[in-house]
């Protein structure tokens, strides 16, 4: 079977449907979310494209590539809709939408290239529906934009690749896409996509004892055409910031990760292994089962090109100090790859027992996370807010039958149906999660409560909300830019200086410290409002009260 352009339009529409659920009504994810589009509203609102910043602090982790890119869609969208689209979260993730809808054909491309249709088909199912790709696929961060360009990045070099095994030339073009695309790696990232960039190349040299196929993507002058890329953009923030971001952004921020923990994330040597089992679910008992064909076939070229894609990357970011789930995310799609062929086109080599025992083990873990998958979504609902969704039951109806079929099939040993069933659970289970769950929590949804509190009774329409005893980032999205987070001290003064369009919004436990400055300054005053929840974050529950001077 060869793929042709409707079967890749296909996937991207099919992807582009599946990352659509609760696009619309998902508030901020975390933490981080809201911070990417806050410092992008601030960039359109100041129009200063060069400088990032979140409130009045500069943002200083990254280049300014995937602000730029939430701005144009927020400006579009501001366009059509009117400003009113700015407080939106849905204009800041239309980049990490798009970027799903052509990363899971371009994996199918790859797969194909290498392995033949089928193959290609069923890596893109199994990253498509993986737990990971499809959370980070919803929120409006980096690492989905970034996983497309560096996809980009391993199809040039495949093409070189396949080329040389093929004793052909390559085209010009293959080069320069291949040099653009970490020029832009560079603008998203900084020195991160170097990692998958040049470590698949000198992966390959070592495993195959030549370069020679190196020199097809022109290396003499190609880095010309990724610092053209990536330069401009740095003289003009070295000038604007004296300095100060490159002594952030790749001295405290890229080596300090490597050294230790940051924001305590710091693990150890294993982590993303033993994720691996959620962050790849349901494929991640597959890719278990897969090993042992992959072992038996590792002298295959395209086995060693895969290898080395993953192995560099993996390696790096387990040994680093500072680790999160989606650190080894560009290993995916390679995964996937590998994953697919071993069902659709190698046959199952036989195991040692230990080995046996081993992956059984790891399917009965697996089928404890599919069946908690299930039911984790109805679970948190009535844990924490006592309710219970119909959605939520029939994404849970639907998904679970699949999970035990999926169990039953492999115990048959037929595992390509099995990954079938384990798919289908995996996109009822997600939609349900996206749309009859993560919407109405509404105890852990406390930032867009209180922004639709602050809005009902603000009393000027450039009203400033103090916050003392909340500092979320999604709460300053939210609000507004001009949101104070500070103490229940300075709240007081704060409103003491701006008694006509402020409120305040302090914790009962601080209310007594706010009381208490309150008298200093005679300040009399009005309880708007109350709300209780749950500070996701930090699990810490608030009994939040709005206050205003009378």
């Amino acid at each position: 079977m060869i793929l042709n352009l409707r079967h890749y339009a296909f996937l991207g529409l099919l992807a582009f449907l599946l990352a659509l659920p609760g696009r619309m009504t998902l508030p901020p994810l975390d933490r981080d979310e809201p911070r990417y589009m806050e410092a992008s509203e601030q960039m359109l609102l100041s129009h200063n494209f060069i400088d990032v910043r979140f409130q009045d602090k500069p943002r200083y982790l990254q280049p300014a590539g995937i602000y730029w890119l939430e701005a144009a869609s927020t400006a579009t969208a501001e366009k059509i809709f009117g400003p009113s689209v700015l407080r939106k979260t849905w204009p800041y993730r239309i980049p990490s939408l798009l970027a799903a809808t052509m990363i899971v054909p371009l994996t199918a491309w790859i797969g194909a290239t290498l392995f033949g249709g089928p193959t290609g088909l069923m890596a893109a199912g199994l990253l498509m529906v993986s737990t990971l790709f499809v959370a980070e696929s919803h929120m409006a961060t980096i690492d989905t934009v970034l996983l497309l360009d560096i996809l980009c990045i391993q199809a040039a070099l495949l093409c070189a690749f396949t080329d040389r095994q093929k004793n052909r030339p390559t085209h010009l073009r293959v080069a320069v896409a291949y040099w653009l695309a970490l020029g832009v790696g560079l603008m998203l990232k900084g020195p991160v996509v170097l990692i998958p960039g040049f470590g698949t190349p000198l992966a390959l040299w070592l495993m195959e004892r030549g370069r020679s196929w190196w020199a097809r993507l022109r290396p003499r002058w190609g880095w010309l055409i990724m610092l053209a890329v990536v330069v401009p953009w740095c003289v003009a923030i070295e000038v604007i910031s004296g300095g100060d971001f490159f002594a952030r952004a790749v001295g405290r921020n890229f080596l300090g990760k490597v050294a230790h923990g940051q924001e305590a994330h710091g693990l150890p040597p294993g982590f993303h292994l033993l994720v691996f089992g959620l962050a790849f679910w349901p494929g991640s008992l597959f890719a278990a089962l897969a090993i042992p064909a992959v072992w038996k076939n590792r002298k295959l070229p395209q086995v060693r090109f895969l290898l080395s894609w993953i192995l560099p990357h993996w390696l790096v970011f387990e040994l680093i100090a500072t680790k999160l789930p989606h650190y080894v995310l560009p290993t995916y799609p390679a995964i996937a790859i590998l994953t697919a062929a071993s069902l659709m086109i190698w046959p199952i080599p036989k195991s040692p027992r230990w080995a046996k025992a081993l992956l059984g083990a790891y399917g009965v873990v697996w089928t404890i996370l599919g069946v908690g998958f299930c039911f984790a979504g109805s679970i948190a609902l009535y844990s924490l807010d006592y309710t219970v969704s119909l959605s939520a039951l029939i994404a849970l109806g639907g998904a679970l039958p699949l999970v035990l079929g999926a169990v039953m099939l492999l115990l048959k040993r037929d595992r390509k149906q099995a990954a079938f069933c384990a798919m289908g659970a995996a996109v009822i289970a997600h939609a349900g999660l996206f749309l009859g769950v993560i919407p109405n929590l509404q105890t852990i949804r406390l930032s867009p409560r209180i922004a639709d509190l602050f809005e009902n009774v603000r009393p000027c329409p450039d009203s400033i909300l103090v916050s003392s005893s909340y500092s979320e980032p999604s709460l300053v999205f939210l609000a507004g830019p001009n949101t104070q987070l500070i103490g229940p001290a300075a709240a007081a003064e704060y409103l003491h200086n701006h008694p006509q369009c402020s409120l305040a919004l302090i914790d009962r436990r601080d209310e007594p410290i706010f009381n208490k400055e309150l008298t200093k300054y005679g300040l009399d005053i009005v309880e708007y409002g109350r709300l209780q929840g749950i500070n996701y974050s930090n699990g810490h529950h608030l009994d939040l009260g709005l206050f205003a001077p009378r």
